[in-house]
Formats: structure tokens, C-alpha cells, sequence
């Protein structure tokens, strides 16, 4: 059975691993490992991904299977460059672990990320998608995302072609 619960800092170690294993299985391929190693180090280390836990301008969902993270949603603000208004939030992160993907869990989480950013007065969700997520872009068209843009997403020394989406809320 798989619950929903917000995350705790006491959650930012395992948090991290699970970050980290979701990246690498979708996209590990696609880097060379020094590459790989630093993102990930810098992504999910103790200054990144878990340290949100104890910001209150970040909102982090868990997906939970017996007592473990499977997946997780994070909200917070905007941080791709650019002139963005006042009231967007960003989608930061969906990731939920191979075995339960399809099982339902990314549409609880996208469901309560947009209700958080709703909550907080946001009027737009703006988030990034690798260009060849073929399947992530189709699940956020679904609800209404549309591409806005281009955005180079580093990967250590590796660039990556994102594509920027926007849900007007």
C-alpha cells in the first residue's frame, strides 16, 4: 500500500538516496561518470536536496511503501534564470522509483503539488523537462503544462536540452 506523508528533516538521508537512484536509472546513460558523480554530489549531497527540508519556502511530498520512499514531489521557488512574476512556483522535482512507475503515485503527487502551489498563492508552476522525456512531457500536457522555452541544465560539465513548461494556475 502506498501512503502520502510531507517530508521531515530527519527524511533527508534516505530522500537523497532515492534522488539519487531515480536519476541514475533514468538518466545515467547518458553521462560520463565524472559528470554523473559531480551532479549527483551536488543535486542530493547534504547541502542540496535534504537541506530544503528545513526551509519553509519548500514544500516536499513523499510517496511511501512500507515505512520506504518510493518517490517524491518538491515545490518551492523559482530558480531557472530569467524575469519570472512574483507568484510562480517551480515544480523542482517528481521522482518516483522504476517499480512504481505506473502505480498511480505521479498523479497523487502532481495533484498535491499543484494544490501546495495554489496554497501559496502562486498563479503559475513553471518546471523543466529533459527534452527526450517523451513520457514526463506527455504526463505534464495532460494537466495543462506548456512548453514556454529552452533551458540548459548542467549535468557536471555536460549540458542537457531541457525544455521550460508553464501551468497557469
Amino acid at each position: 500500500m502506498i501512503a502520502y506523508r510531507d517530508a521531515l528533516p530527519a527524511d533527508g538521508a534516505e530522500l537523497a538516496q532515492v534522488a539519487r537512484r531515480c536519476f541514475t536509472e533514468t538518466f545515467g546513460n547518458l553521462y560520463r561518470q565524472e559528470d554523473l558523480a559531480a551532479f549527483l554530489d551536488a543535486a542530493f549531497g547534504a547541502t542540496g536536496l535534504p537541506s530544503p527540508l528545513t526551509d519553509p519556502v519548500y514544500a516536499v511530498r513523499l510517496a511511501t511503501s512500507d515505512g520506504a520512499i518510493i518517490g517524491f514531489c518538491k515545490v518551492g521557488p523559482v530558480a531557472f534564470p530569467g524575469d519570472w512574476p512574483a507568484d510562480a512556483i517551480e515544480l523542482h522535482q517528481l521522482y518516483i522509483l522504476g517499480p512504481w512507475q505506473g502505480e498511480g503515485v505521479a498523479p497523487v503527487l502532481i495533484d498535491w503539488a499543484l494544490d501546495a502551489a495554489r496554497a501559496r498563492g502562486a498563479g503559475e508552476v513553471i518546471l523543466s523537462v529533459y527534452v527526450d522525456n517523451h513520457r514526463a512531457k506527455r504526463f505534464y500536457e495532460r494537466y495543462g503544462f506548456i512548453e514556454i522555452g529552452q533551458y540548459t541544465f548542467m549535468v557536471g560539465d555536460q549540458p542537457d536540452d531541457d525544455r521550460l513548461m508553464r501551468l497557469a494556475l
